[in-house]
């Protein structure tokens, strides 16, 4: 049986909760949908207490776990008042040689927050772009002149390195995650379970029909929009879509319209584009066999679109 993606994350003293809990909730979540993940929390104490007073303990300490090239090891925000501290050097040196032992092997790091300050304490951060809580990226390049500061942008993936924004931007950077792994309709399928809008950084710059369209919560568009995009070739006519979430096909045309603001024909055709530009890189596929798993009638239809999906 092959073993699960193993995401590790470290659990510093002072952590900040929605910075550990809320990236480790979409990995969890994403088990609803058939990709598992084995999540494990350490630290270098036993137990700690967080920012907000609440202990966490007891905590699996980081030279007991195993880690292979491709894992992830998520590092979230902690306490300024503990970054600037003597005990944050003393406690954490042997994890800090961990954390470096780590990332020599091939294991992804990425970090949430206040976090990159323990990554650039590491030396992982040398010369990489890199970002953090927008009130702390001056004192991350006074403290660590070697990295590069990276304003007004969720999250920065500069190799095999990741960091991400204050607080909320380590779901985003969780979500994107999981679309590089698994695809865009994937994530957004967990982030609508999590009933959070997928945004996206700087750096991340291809729109995707999968995840646009999205920033609304009725249940039954949502339902629409999965069947299309898992069944384009089907063809399913309005009659079809709106017995499949119980409604006339006036009121799912209206509501769904109201919803996302485009038509379901507008809807259904820029699927099909999506879908094309990402299959004609198949030199395995023509445009035949292209042409019938994205819905169209005849090649004619795809063949005036064709020369557009090179953009």
């Amino acid at each position: 049986m092959k073993a699960l993606p193993h995401l590790v994350f470290v659990v510093p003293p002072a952590v900040h909760l929605l910075d550990l809990t809320g990236p480790a909730q979409v990995f969890y979540e994403a088990a609803t949908y058939g990709q598992p993940y084995r999540l494990t929390f350490c630290s270098y104490q036993s137990a700690v207490s967080s920012s907000a007073g609440l202990g966490l303990g007891p905590l699996v300490p980081f030279a007991d776990v195993p880690l292979a090239p491709g894992d992830f090891v998520f590092v979230p925000g902690l306490e300024m008042d503990y970054l600037r501290s003597d005990a944050f050097r003393r406690e954490g040196a042997a994890f800090f040689e961990w954390l470096r032992q780590l990332h020599g092997r091939g294991v992804r790091v990425c970090s949430i927050c206040t976090g990159a300050f323990m990554l650039a304490h590491a030396g992982l951060l040398n010369g990489k772009k890199c970002t953090t809580h927008w009130r702390r990226l001056a004192e991350l390049q006074a403290r660590y002149p070697l990295v590069r500061a990276q304003p007004d942008t969720l999250f920065v993936q500069d190799g095999d390195i990741t960091t991400s924004a204050g607080v909320t931007a380590g779901i985003d950077l969780a979500l994107y995650l999981l679309e590089e792994r698994h695809g865009p309709l994937f994530a957004t399928k967990v982030a609508r379970e999590l009933v959070v809008y997928t945004r996206r950084s700087a750096q991340h710059r291809q729109l995707s029909i999968y995840l646009d369209y999205r920033n609304h919560l009725h249940a039954g568009v949502h339902q629409v929009q999965d069947w299309l995009a898992d069944n384009l070739a089907a063809g399913a006519t309005l009659e079809t879509l709106a017995e499949l979430v119980h409604m006339s096909p006036r009121t799912l045309t209206r509501t769904f319209r109201k919803a996302t603001g485009i038509s379901i024909q507008q809807y259904t055709a820029a699927l099909r584009r999506e879908l094309a530009a990402v299959l004609r890189h198949d030199p395995a596929l023509t445009q035949e066999s292209i042409a019938a798993q994205c819905g169209f009638r005849s090649v004619r239809q795809l063949r005036r679109i064709w020369p557009a999906l090179a953009s």
